[in-house]
């Protein structure tokens, strides 16, 4: 498959491949239409015949190319297995944060230009506002959802009190070595924390250069019901600067899929702790 991807790539055995699925040529014919010289044209057949794309056979004084269509069923059969393969899901997130990215890249004209933005999200979790909470404020449980569902936490400092360090990096989920660039890295403080009910922070992306792209202002609100627990998350933006706009394009996207993960790992520690145990005798 390899050969026949090398052999295909070259725009004048492109050329050559669409003459001959027309009908079977000589070398000069070939050269004639392709209005190349022959000793190239018979250079770019022995290529695509080495890649088995076109068979040959000597008719008196001329060499006649015919082209084999085996190979290129096979090779459309691999690429309609890729495009069916493409996760459409993780393609239209992908657009999704294009569009945003160009939006607010265009609104980023001045500083403070996204200053009193906020945005919002509420979740219905499947337990306990004692449990929720853990996984608000012990950095253990933390890392298990403080990013998107493309990045993995690589430090985390969160310490629970008023006047509390955050420190939060992330790279790419398949980065297990560490060795790619950092995604992204944020500090920030506690300001407001009382247990099961109420949190706040502030936090700021760290740009490359260690100035700060923006801060956030976020809260979350617990209020227990008889399912599990209400959250509701407001994030709140001061301090923009210019260089905020990649970071505040993905801040609905990616604190949403932070938030989805946060459900799902209570949702599977609800079911866990709900499974009954064998006792042994």
């Amino acid at each position: 498959m390899d050969a026949l991807i090398t052999a295909l790539a070259d725009p004048a055995r492109w050329r050559l491949v669409n003459l001959l699925a027309e009908r079977p040529r000589s070398v000069g014919v070939l050269a004639q239409l392709a209005e190349a010289r022959q000793p190239q044209t018979t250079k770019h057949l022995q290529t695509l015949e080495r890649a088995g794309l076109v068979t040959s056979q000597r008719t008196g004084q001329r060499r006649i190319y015919a082209l084999q269509p085996d190979p290129l069923r096979e090779l459309a059969a691999a690429l309609s297995q890729l495009a069916d393969a493409t996760d459409q899901g993780a393609r239209k997130t992908f657009d999704r944060h294009g569009i945003s990215l160009d939006a607010e890249r265009l609104a980023a004209e001045e500083a403070g230009w996204a200053d009193g933005r906020s945005f919002t999200f509420l979740h219905s979790l499947p337990t306990s506002a004692e449990q929720v909470w853990r996984y608000l404020t012990e950095a253990d449980l933390l890392a298990q959802w403080w990013a998107p569902e493309d990045l993995r936490v690589s430090e985390l400092v969160f310490e629970a009190r008023p006047g509390g360090r955050i420190i939060l990096e992330y790279r790419d989920a398949e980065d297990s070595d560490g060795s790619d660039l950092v995604a992204g890295r944020s500090e920030g403080v506690v300001t407001d924390i009382r247990p099961g009910e109420h949190l706040a922070y502030r936090n700021s992306p760290v740009l490359p250069d260690g100035r700060t792209a923006f801060t956030a202002h976020t809260s979350y609100t617990l209020r227990p019901t008889d399912a599990g627990t209400e959250l509701d998350v407001e994030l709140r933006i001061t301090d923009s600067t210019i260089d905020s706009a990649d970071f505040i394009a993905g801040i609905e996207l990616g604190f949403g899929q932070s938030l989805d993960k946060l459900a799902a790992a209570l949702a599977a520690t609800d079911t866990s702790s709900a499974t009954p145990t064998r006792s042994t005798k």
